[in-house]
């Protein structure tokens, strides 16, 4: 059906129920991971297969696309497919078994249905309690995969533990590969990858060793189950605009001595007022309780007129390094259903001088709308403004 490498090998002969394919670039662990679950679907009637990942853009343009190319490639597998929905992202084979493709943003969502099979790609971009949630409601076999850049819940969840240490009571197996296994590769290509100069990254992306991701804005901010979010002492909120593409993006802060608790409300684009108020209503906030905003007058005035107290958050030259600055003075903790600000947490870095790629003391414009809320909240009360 396929040729295949030694990285699908160890994966097919694997007993353990949850695989961690860590491995550098082209190590074929995605296209292996994928094979092994079509060799599954298509040898095992009515089965399950979910493929996720951090969202379905990044799956599109990821393994679904090599999915895509593996069908293209292989007659049996054409063959042996009833008919693949492209709009629902399914492939339904002729033996009753499918193989689907979602992504879930939510711990909640991630409770929705049952498989046979799961595979996660790029799991260091999906938070610990989504993957659990679809873990535990998975039968057969788990499979992740990821570039190990940095420690995530995988080092300190599942690898090194033991059926009856670690969470999911399942046995791990860890498979690290890197390009030296993908024996499909041009010379070329395996030159390109072994010739990476920066040793941090080539032991990453050349070998497939773990990392430690340099550069991370915020990297002590913790996570803390829902339930020790401090939901009995005073508050206030944080609200990042979004609009066609980026998230409308709030949170709940509560400051108590040296520790600031998060707790993400909102993370949607084009969310009306109304629809503002009724999420932050639903959290406890009155108008008495302030919440600090980007600015946009409009959209201030009009969560005004709702009954909200949105004003505008301490912004002007020098305010974002200053907020991130009077951040890092404080323990800072999130909430677990915090999926999004986990996410921006782990990606939120300060720009890299091309000429010496060293960080410099200015922070990247992109996965910040939750943090910007977060410093809105916090810093916005220096200087005696309203809790």
């Amino acid at each position: 059906m396929f040729k295949t490498t030694c990285v699908f090998q160890a994966i097919k002969e694997s007993k353990a129920k949850i695989i961690v394919l860590q491995g550098g670039t082209s190590s074929s662990k995605t296209i292996s991971a994928m094979q092994e679950n079509i060799v599954y679907a298509i040898y095992n009637a009515g089965k399950v297969i979910t493929i996720t990942g951090e969202s379905i853009p990044n799956l599109r343009k990821g393994v679904y696309r090599d999915t895509e190319w593996l069908y293209s490639i292989s007659s049996f597998f054409r063959e042996q497919v009833e008919f693949w929905n492209k709009s629902d992202r399914i492939i339904y084979f002729k033996n009753g078994s499918i193989i689907e493709f979602i992504s879930n943003q939510t711990e909640q969502g991630a409770k929705a249905g049952k498989r046979d099979r799961l595979f996660m790609d790029e799991c260091n971009g999906v938070s610990w309690p989504i993957f659990f949630q679809m873990a535990i409601r998975t039968r057969d076999k788990v499979t992740i995969a990821y570039n190990p850049s940095a420690p995530f819940w995988a080092h300190e969840k599942l690898i090194g533990t033991s059926s009856e240490s670690n969470d999911l009571s399942a046995s791990v197996q860890l498979i690290i590969s890197d390009h030296r296994h993908n024996t499909f590769l041009s010379e070329d290509d395996h030159k390109k990858i072994e010739g990476i100069k920066d040793k941090d990254l080539w032991r990453v992306y050349a070998r497939g060793m773990t990392g430690n991701l340099t550069g991370l804005i915020f990297p002590d901010w913790q996570m803390i189950s829902n339930d020790k979010f401090p939901k009995d002492q005073p508050f206030n909120g944080g609200l990042d605009f979004g609009y066609t593409n980026d998230p409308t993006a709030g949170i709940k802060r509560v400051k108590i001595g040296n520790s600031i608790f998060f707790d993400e409300l909102c993370y949607t684009p084009g969310l009306a007022p109304i629809e503002i108020k009724q999420i932050f209503q639903a959290e406890g906030f009155t108008s008495s309780h302030v919440i600090y905003c980007d600015h946009d007058p409009e959209m201030v005035s009009a969560l005004r007129r709702t009954g909200l107290q949105a004003i505008k958050a301490k912004k002007g030259q020098g305010s974002i390094n200053a907020g991130i600055m009077h951040l890092k003075q404080f323990k800072v903790y999130y909430t677990e259903r915090s999926h999004n600000l986990h996410t921006e947490k782990t990606k939120y870095m300060w720009k890299k001088d091309p000429s010496t790629g060293k960080s410099i003391n200015v922070p990247i414009d992109d996965f910040c709308h939750l943090i910007d809320s977060c410093r809105y909240s916090e810093y916005s009360t220096i200087g005696g403004n309203k809790y």
